[in-house]
């Protein structure tokens, strides 16, 4: 039996070929604290690693950020709640870069006076 699996660049490989950057895509779970009580978060690693930047980038801990994401989620999983926060925190980095982008670059704006 062929088993195929996705590789990064979103092609199909054999499985045999090792795919590239297996620990990114790897669920890891962690034990952290929120709210006072001990749980179970599994998240992908990159995950992991942008959540503790957007922690680190608000001067929060990663603690404190997740425990802020939990009070308020408005899905039953927090690892979900997590995802999509990572996912909105960069989505609107990448909105606000390009608007200030398209302001700079119009040429209606003009720097001399």
């Amino acid at each position: 039996m062929r088993h195929d699996m996705i590789g990064t660049t979103g092609t199909r490989a054999d499985a045999a070929t090792p795919a590239r950057n297996v620990k990114e895509f790897a669920v890891v779970k962690r034990s952290v604290v929120v709210g006072g009580h001990k749980t179970s978060v599994s998240l992908e690693d990159a995950f992991w690693i942008s959540l503790r930047e957007i922690a680190s980038r608000r001067g929060l801990t990663l603690s404190t950020q997740i425990d802020t994401i939990d009070r308020d989620r408005r899905t039953g999983n927090l690892s979900s709640a997590i995802r999509l926060f990572v996912l909105d925190h960069f989505r609107t980095r990448a909105v606000t870069s390009m608007f200030i982008g398209e302001r700079q670059s119009s040429p209606a704006i003009s720097t001399a006076r």
